[in-house]
């Protein structure tokens, strides 16, 4: 659960507990990016391919902060 104060007013917001395949989306779209910054950061791919590959890994991994970026 997380509590904000926005204005002196606190607001509660809950979110449902992550299942085990959540988890694993998660941690296999964090690698997915891990390795493609080190593809982009060696000069493999451009900037524009490195866009590309990270939508199909959102789209793929549907990672929480997917969610909140999207």
């Amino acid at each position: 659960m997380n509590v904000t104060e926005i204005n002196g007013e606190l607001i509660t917001e809950t979110f449902p507990k992550p299942t085990n395949e959540d988890l694993q989306n998660e941690y296999d779209y964090l690698l997915a990016e891990s390795i493609t910054k080190k593809m982009l950061e060696r000069g493999l791919i451009s900037l524009d391919e490195f866009d590309k590959i990270m939508r199909k890994n959102r789209q793929k991994f549907s990672p929480f902060i997917s969610r909140i970026i999207a």
